[in-house]
């Protein structure tokens, strides 16, 4: 039987091209007037996902890997 990737998982998390996890900062999508220069240019580069975190996705995104 066919292993189906977790469509919610998808749509929130990137595979980089050197292979890792990355996944968008929130706090970005409403109210960034009220927000600095420097708080909305954070959120502009994608985070690495914490160790932990990356057997679980892998899990959940079989064909990705």
């Amino acid at each position: 039987m066919k292993l189906k990737s977790h469509s919610g998982l998808k749509k929130r998390v990137k595979i980089s091209g050197r292979g890792k996890i990355m996944f968008q900062k929130p706090g970005k999508r409403h109210l960034l007037i009220n927000k600095s220069k420097r708080q909305k240019a954070t959120h502009n580069m994608g985070m690495p996902s914490h160790g932990s975190d990356v057997s679980k996705i892998k899990r959940l995104l079989p064909q990705s890997f």
